[in-house]
């Protein structure tokens, strides 16, 4: 198995931008059962960036993460390689297992993708998809 390549390079102005536009979203999420807000924001490979939020449902089981309506949004407007992510939460919580597969299905073989994750106070720490998901399995191992 080979080692993947660092995360691609990203600028300090996308980083900024990735993480105010995963905060901002956030407002916008749909919470009436937990009320707890997640905002996501990818970026994609050609430069454009994608926002989602969660949205809950009666029916819990039925609920959608930030990032995956942040994934669905990127694939509907033609993209599908992720190069970056950002994830804000009030708590500073990480994506959940669900979210870490889906988000590694978009990250190019053999390549990691940055992760910042934020909290409500603005504090942001840094992790990778693959850091997140070390074991994950994609198309090339469906063969």
């Amino acid at each position: 198995m080979t080692q993947p390549t660092p995360p691609t390079s990203i600028s300090p102005d996308q980083r900024d931008q990735l993480i105010a536009a995963a905060c901002q979203v956030r407002d916008r999420a749909y919470v009436p059962y937990s009320r707890f807000r997640v905002g996501a924001a990818l970026l994609s490979d050609d430069g454009r960036l994608f926002t989602g939020v969660n949205v809950e449902n009666a029916s819990y089981g039925l609920t959608v993460c930030a990032e995956r309506n942040a994934i669905g949004r990127m694939v509907t407007d033609g993209a599908q390689c992720i190069v970056a992510v950002a994830v804000c939460t009030d708590n500073g919580v990480t994506p959940c297992g669900a979210c870490r597969q889906v988000l590694s299905e978009f990250v190019p073989p053999d390549t990691d993708a940055p992760v910042w994750i934020i909290d409500g106070q603005g504090n942001v720490r840094e992790t990778s998809v693959l850091a997140l998901i070390p074991d994950h399995f994609g198309p090339q191992h469906l063969t």
